[in-house]
């Protein structure tokens, strides 16, 4: 069974910046891109950012351009996500996903999801 924990959510000021995780287990991590996505109150899911299976490629969608940053450890089966100069906007659930391609997608094409993590910005 594919498990996906996100952890590192919180409250942040507007202007600061977090880190998530998340840990799969159930897959063989290394055979598989994974993403981040978010979903805001009374919005949809969307794409935030993508990592191929060897971390040497990523996506950030337009929303977050050169503000996130995602990272993966093969060896740790851990995916994080680094975001700064937090907006009020960024605030959402935030989901880590595998991702079949590096690149802007539809949460249709994802095939697991964790629970999700809540993040907060403040204003």
């Amino acid at each position: 069974q594919v498990q996906l924990e996100e952890s590192g959510g919180g409250l942040v000021q507007a202007g600061g910046s977090l880190r998530l995780s998340c840990v799969a287990s159930g897959l063989t991590f290394s055979n598989y891109g994974m993403g981040w996505f978010r979903q805001a109150p009374g919005k949809e899911r969307e794409f935030v950012v993508a990592i191929s299976k060897s971390g040497g490629s990523t996506a950030n969608a337009d929303s977050v351009k050169d503000r996130a940053a995602i990272s993966r450890d093969n060896a740790k089966n851990t995916v994080y996500l680094e975001m700064n100069r937090l907006k009020p906007d960024d605030t959402a659930v935030y989901y880590c996903a595998d991702t079949v391609v590096v690149q802007p997608l539809h949460r249709n094409m994802v095939d697991y999801w964790g629970q999700g993590t809540q993040v907060t910005v403040s204003s």
